[in-house]
């Protein structure tokens, strides 16, 4: 793959570049991604639009010579709801309203060849170091007891990933996350991402949620300690680790 001189840089963050090249949109990941995961997030997105969800179109998969493999995708035309949200925050609630059924929209699809998200979650779980062995036990413990479920669950669901598009629509971009499992576990992992940065919004949210989805927002919350491990997990470059392991608590697991 060959970027024009005329892109853009949108998002460098972590292990990603994005640029807009017009028409497309090019997600470049840095030598420490694995080649794998790049071609796990081709698929996914493949799998999603084959669902029928509005989303881009995945293009291409291919090596950008000197930088990393990269999956290019369809440009919609548009603005992200975060976007949205803080050009007019007195609309913000109006704004989380669409969100949130988007969200619940989003579960009602089903997507039998995703990976299975509580495969994912024991994965990550496994994989930390900043937990003793007795604490993954006890999450490991906590995961299988929940109900089993298939719906999709983007994993990753905040107003930057929502475009408002020009022609009205929403869609969902940045699928890498995506997998089959319960919404409450997704509803879960969103709550912690909005109180990242601003626990009223976060409450708002999971009210919101819980109501229109007509969930017990006990379950919800019963899956936060495990999505917060997974955040973990992932170590982004930006995650405040100590806010996401005062998540991780199973004193109440009984």
């Amino acid at each position: 793959m060959i970027l024009s001189d005329s892109k853009t840089q949108i998002v460098e963050r972590g292990n990603k570049k994005v640029y807009d090249l017009g028409d497309k949109i090019v997600k470049v990941a840095n030598a420490a991604k694995p080649v794998s995961d790049v071609f796990n997030e081709a698929l996914n997105l493949a799998r999603i639009n084959e669902a029928g969800i509005r989303s881009p179109k995945v293009l291409e998969v291919s090596e950008v010579e000197g930088d990393g493999w990269a999956v290019m995708t369809e440009k919609v035309p548009g603005v992200t709801l975060a976007e949205k949200m803080a050009e007019d925050p007195s609309r913000f609630y109006e704004y989380l309203e669409q969100f949130v059924d988007l969200q619940i929209e989003i579960h009602g699809f089903r997507a039998p060849l995703l990976n299975r998200q509580r495969d994912k979650y024991a994965r990550m779980i496994n994989s930390l170091a900043q937990i003793n062995a007795t604490t993954r036990y006890n999450l490991l413990e906590r995961l299988d007891g929940m109900k089993k479920e298939f719906q999709v669950c983007h994993g990753d669901f905040n107003p930057s990933n929502v475009i408002v598009g020009e022609d009205g629509n929403l869609y969902v971009c940045d699928w890498a996350h995506a997998t089959q499992g319960s919404p409450a576990a997704d509803a879960a992992m969103t709550y912690l991402l909005f109180a990242l940065q601003d626990k009223q919004q976060a409450e708002a949210y999971l009210e919101l949620y819980c109501d229109r989805a007509d969930v017990p927002m006990q379950i919800v919350r019963r899956w936060m300690s495990i999505v917060a491990a997974s955040e973990l997990a992932r170590g982004r470059a930006d995650q405040d680790a100590d806010f996401l392991l005062s998540w991780i608590d199973v004193v109440d697991y009984q």
